[in-house]
């Protein structure tokens, strides 16, 4: 669950002050391994969402007098109660369910390019980002590699020539077969930059699927971003998701 959700779920806003605190210092400690925090922490926390502009001093002095709180390991800082904890838990029991949602930052592919296509290529489109932004390079690598794959086949069967790219027991051709056909057919009709570069990620992605003494790098993939969303946009429109 994130934040958002959290408040939403919560009804955070409409919570006394230190309540706000005490469900943010919930949260932040399912979420972000915060167990203690400070009274300046906890102003930062309300203000960061628009909830008020909390007294530090003041809400220190009501942090220290709260049940919910204990003292934390140095003087000013604060930890949750264990009850307060079991109470929390029991009421936002999904919180300590780590979510699959993954978030990122749009480095690759921002979200307008595939926003609304199929839920499995946003999911794609995400994990592509976000290995990136984690520098997991390699599983970025091979990620880009199968999305493109995906986007053609799905392009071949938009335009029912789906045929020509299947073997003779129906079965869809390694990617390397599909994009030589892809770059000469003439229904597909791509574009010349996208027929230059389909082949440079199925080989980006092959290396690091398959070398073994191979490991990709940032820059192997930060030089070539602005092609792969060249590449992606018009395999979006051909496969009629655009």
């Amino acid at each position: 669950m994130i934040l958002d959700k959290f408040i939403a779920e919560s009804g955070l806003a409409d919570l006394d002050e230190l309540d706000k605190v005490i469900h943010f210092a919930f949260y932040y400690s399912k979420k972000g391994g915060v167990q203690e925090f400070s009274p300046s922490d906890a102003a930062k926390w309300v203000r960061d969402q628009q909830m008020g502009n909390p007294n530090t001093s003041r809400l220190g002095a009501r942090l220290k007098s709260s049940r919910d709180c204990v003292a934390g390991s140095k003087p000013g800082l604060h930890r949750l109660h264990h009850k307060s904890v079991k109470t929390l838990e029991a009421k936002y029991p999904k919180l300590s369910v780590k979510s699959q949602e993954v978030m990122d930052d749009g480095t690759i592919l921002p979200a307008a390019l595939y926003d609304k296509t199929r839920g499995y290529i946003e999911s794609l489109a995400k994990q592509i980002n976000r290995s990136y932004e984690e520098n997991i390079f390699d599983g970025c690598a091979v990620l880009m590699r199968r999305l493109e794959e995906i986007l053609l086949i799905m392009a071949y069967e938009h335009l029912k020539i789906e045929s020509t790219i299947k073997d003779g027991n129906g079965n869809y051709l390694l990617l390397e077969r599909i994009v030589a056909d892809a770059a000469s057919n003439k229904t597909l009709n791509l574009g010349r930059n996208t027929k230059k570069d389909i082949d440079v990620f199925r080989e980006l992605g092959n290396y690091s699927a398959h070398k073994i003494y191979y490991l990709c790098k940032r820059e192997y993939i930060q030089e070539k971003i602005d092609k792969y969303r060249a590449v992606i946009d018009e395999l979006l429109h051909k496969a009629g998701l655009r």
